[in-house]
């Protein structure tokens, strides 16, 4: 019997996969490094980047209550890619290219917001 049971638990592992916390990239839907956090009263702005992409995400500090949210991502020369409107959690993700390309980035939780200015250049 015990030939049969570890065998299955072993194969149990592997299909549900893992088990703790899932990291932070995943949660926020963005692939790559976390380059830029910026913290304000009601939340946090994060940039990650990957070779040629920038993507960034608004997360409100206490999910809970629907609320207006918004975070908006701008490679230079090129037009803000934005997310807004009433989310629980998090605002985005929101994706550019910027291979060889500065990005700005902004961030807003309810009445209170933030922004990076010209970044990862």
């Amino acid at each position: 019997m015990t030939l049969f049971v570890l065998p299955l638990l072993a194969s149990l592992g592997l299909v549900l996969g893992p088990s703790g916390a899932a990291p932070a990239q995943a949660a926020s839907g963005c692939s790559g490094r976390l380059a830029t956090t910026v913290k304000f009263s009601t939340g946090t702005l994060r940039v990650y980047r990957t070779r040629s992409y920038a993507c960034a995400v608004a997360v409100a500090k206490k999910p809970g209550a629907r609320r207006t949210m918004k975070v908006s991502l701008q490679p230079r020369g090129g037009r803000a890619v934005v997310d807004s409107g009433k989310f629980t959690q998090l605002a985005g993700p929101v994706k550019v290219h910027a291979l060889n390309r500065c990005v700005r980035a902004s961030g807003a939780v309810g009445g209170s917001s933030a922004s990076t200015g010209w970044i990862l250049c």
